[in-house]
């Protein structure tokens, strides 16, 4: 039997671990062949350390266990023209696109008084503007054969996830901005949409948030709770939305908000 999406070439960003790299395996798995794309550096702004080189070219090998091909870029996704050289490199090795996820994000913690300007910029650049420059770079490879979108948003990107703003600010500003595109790509049969996971351990994980919620602001942490008796979903969880949005399975699915979020957004 054909995989469910046999022959399909997907853009994914923020690839090397986490979430990315479960998308990538997951995609593989059902017969996808992939460009993989992520910054593999720390940034200032951000208290834990973000992904290597060394862990994009392992998920790279995962790939390929699944023999798939793959192409790996080393690029930062708030850098418009480097992401999109690398995806057009991408797309002339394996001869098309057919799919885009932007995956690539970040997360800093803080009170209303302690969060930074630094902070503000470094996440709205990395989670919204990357997610733009993601679309941007993918879309001109869908026009003449349509293709689907899918933007990782959160949980904190429907409701009022506090003490980190920035990311709650950045991930609805994903969703806004995926609504505008699916209305405006549909007459060329592009599909986009949103997925908004609940907490996953992907490292994503400032020690500042922790302190926050357990130290100072106890009374907050029912708004991080979910309504299903799990603390935190798996990766492959997510995996599974992001492969359904990317098949012919979802073909007239557009502007669908995916909360695969153990029912975290209802309570």
């Amino acid at each position: 039997m054909s995989g469910r999406v046999e022959g399909k070439r997907v853009l994914i960003t923020g690839a090397a671990r986490g979430m990315g790299r479960s998308h990538a395996v997951r995609l593989a798995e059902e017969g996808a062949d992939l460009i993989l794309v992520d910054i593999c550096e720390s940034l200032p702004a951000v208290e834990y350390p973000l992904a290597t080189s060394d862990d994009l070219a392992e998920t790279a090998c995962l790939v390929r266990e699944h023999g798939r091909r793959v192409v790996t870029h080393i690029v930062d996704v708030r850098d418009e023209a480097g992401l999109t050289a690398a995806v057009d490199d991408g797309v002339a090795q394996l001869g098309g696109l057919d799919a885009s996820v932007a995956n690539a994000g970040v997360l800093t913690g803080g009170t209303w008084d302690t969060t930074t300007a630094q902070q503000w910029r470094t996440v709205v650049d990395v989670n919204l503007i990357g997610a733009w420059n993601t679309c941007r770079a993918a879309i001109p490879h869908l026009v003449d054969r349509g293709g689907s979108l899918i933007n990782v948003s959160s949980a904190a990107g429907i409701k009022g996830s506090p003490l980190h703003t920035p990311y709650t600010a950045s991930k609805h500003g994903v969703v806004g901005m995926s609504n505008a595109l699916a209305n405006e790509l549909a007459e060329l049969n592009i599909r986009v949409n949103t997925v908004h996971p609940t907490g996953v351990p992907t490292g994503m994980q400032p020690t500042t948030l922790h302190s926050l919620l357990h130290e100072q602001r106890a009374d907050l942490g029912p708004i991080f709770q979910n309504a299903l008796p799990i603390v935190m979903a798996e990766a492959i969880d997510i995996s599974n939305a992001v492969l359904f949005l990317v098949s012919d399975e979802a073909r007239y699915i557009t502007g669908l908000e995916f909360k695969v979020d153990a029912g975290v957004t209802i309570r």
